[in-house]
């Protein structure tokens, strides 16, 4: 099948340039380090971006609540990242275009718009917890939260719309960066290496398993994928003009920003064990300005301060990535094409979408009582509500041969995404179910979802496996095979399998939301 070619442009990375008509071809290790260099960002971001405040605040209550005892949790999330936001990079590579703009084109409108729009809320009700993050941290310095907010809201929108990817993607390298500050806070707190290495092989909970700690535990899970960054890395890829020819590049840079992400959240779950684990039972953890404070006074007013700066620098590069990411979601419900290339003049709709998601957001952040538990609830119900139609969704575009061509996803990619994606909509319904009963027994929900989930696979798997399309043969280079344009493609094929499957979702999203809107008036009436 003959693909239509798309112009390809230079591509403008934050340490590196990668020129029009490049053939990709490298020799050496050093021309190879020189083009990663050039196209890392979007996988490494996007994993950084999700270490934010809600991240940084799961990971210190994990450790002062539970001292080391969670941390085998951490080393689970790793292939969970890769695989599914490889599938998303890929998606991005090949097709050129945004994520919600191509759910609309291949399962129509319906489908189209209720991704746009709900990842639109849960991405404004998440950046409400991230300037909520910013007042904490910024309290430990005794800065008010009427001086923190705004000024923060000004440096993101200015260090966005300067028109230019590359200033953008240094600017947010520097954030990435000050995650190093994570170093100097080791030192300070001594954590046992022999006790981490321990803890990291051997699964054990601290006061044993009961309904909370088995809620923070499927939190710390449930937080590796959020609806956000599939959205976020496929269209960024598409604004940094990455095509497959560099594909592998951006698989690398996906893995290592998954390792990053992963030793941080170790780190910061050490330090709090360290410092404050021995002060309290599994119900001491407040908020994260207690952990500062905390820390400030166990472990000196230095290692406080150095949580509070990484604190805030995750709030601040969280709003960025999940604003942007709201912005490339109007894009797509507009079928705009602009980015951050862009001038302001030229693309008004782009920024001034992600301007005013910025500035309500603050405002409601510094609304005096304002409904924070609400909000966290909306956050976390919503995530639960929303992963399982966007991994599924995700799953069956990269087996989309009309959109993927020699792209799609092999057997035994596929095999370990049903297996991991079986495994987060566990959780997050076991999460969603949770925080919407909040009396109900965690872990016999676990158990009784676990058994759904592995009567399916034994009997999905195999039918699966067995009714799978043999690879088609192309007379073109993959690395040169682009989705022809989306309006030319046939209608996916209709089959009863996947009729039932999104009418379960669909079905599973009416009556969830239904019950988030009760559980929250409940909340709101009391």
């Amino acid at each position: 099948m003959p693909s239509e070619k798309l112009a390809e442009n230079q591509i403008s990375g934050a340490f590196g340039t990668i020129k029009d008509r490049d053939t990709g071809s490298r020799r050496g290790a050093r021309a190879r380090l020189f083009t990663l260099l050039a196209i890392i960002g979007p996988g490494l971001i996007v994993m950084v971006g999700d270490n934010d405040a809600g991240g940084v605040s799961t990971y210190a209550q994990a450790g002062q609540n539970f001292g080391y005892t969670l941390l085998w949790t951490l080393p689970l999330l790793v292939p969970v990242l890769i695989i599914i936001q490889e599938m998303v990079a890929r998606l991005g590579a090949v097709t050129g275009v945004g994520h919600g703009r191509l759910i609309r084109e291949r399962f129509g409108k319906y489908w189209g718009n209720l991704s746009i729009f709900s990842i639109l809320f849960l991405n404004f009700l998440i950046i409400i917890t991230e300037f909520i993050g910013v007042s904490l941290a910024m309290k430990y310095f005794g800065v008010s939260p009427y001086v923190s907010v705004p000024v923060a809201v000004l440096l993101l929108f200015s260090v966005t719309a300067t028109g230019s990817f590359r200033r953008w993607e240094r600017f947010m390298m520097l954030f990435v960066a000050i995650n190093l500050f994570i170093v100097p806070l080791l030192i300070v707190a001594k954590p046992r290496f022999t006790s981490v290495v321990h803890h990291v092989v051997i699964p054990g909970i601290r006061g044993g398993a009961t309904s909370s700690s088995v809620l923070l535990i499927i939190s710390i899970i449930g937080t590796t994928i959020a609806p956000w960054q599939l959205f976020f890395q496929e269209s960024n890829i598409v604004d940094k003009k990455i095509t497959p020819r560099w594909l592998n590049y951006e698989r690398a840079d996906t893995i290592i920003g998954s390792i990053v992400v992963v030793i941080t959240a170790g780190a910061l779950m050490a330090v709090s064990a360290v410092g404050l684990a021995s002060h309290g039972g599994t119900n001491k953890y407040t908020n994260a300005l207690g952990v500062a404070r905390g820390l400030g006074h166990y472990l000196g007013h230095g290692a406080g301060g150095i949580f509070a700066i990484l604190l805030l620098n995750a709030s601040v590069i969280g709003a960025a990535a999940v604003t942007l990411a709201s912005s490339y979601a109007i894009g797509d419900l507009s079928n705009s094409h602009k980015g951050l290339n862009a001038r302001f003049s030229e693309a008004k709709g782009f920024y001034g979408g992600f301007a005013a998601l910025l500035a309500v957001a603050g405002t409601v952040a510094l609304i005096p009582h304002a409904p924070l538990g609400i909000i966290t609830l909306g956050v976390q119900a919503i995530c639960g509500i929303m992963l399982p139609s966007t991994t599924i969704i995700v799953l069956l575009l990269c087996n989309d041969r009309a959109v993927m061509g020699p792209w799609v996803n092999s057997r035994w990619l596929n095999v370990l995404a049903v297996i991991i994606i079986s495994a987060l909509v566990v959780l997050s319904v076991a999460l969603m179910v949770s925080t919407l009963f909040t009396s109900v027994d965690v872990i016999a929900v676990l158990k009784i979802l676990g058994v759904v989930a592995l009567v399916g696979l034994a009997v999905g798997l195999p039918l699966g496996l067995r009714r799978a399309a043999p690879p088609l043969k192309y007379d073109i280079d993959r690395r040169d095979w682009r989705t022809p344009r989306l309006t030319l493609l046939e209608p996916i094929p209709s089959s009863r399998a996947r009729t039932v499957l999104m009418r379960c979702q669909s079905g599973y999203l009416f009556v969830a939301a239904i019950l988030l809107i009760v559980r929250v008036i409940q909340l709101a009436t009391s």
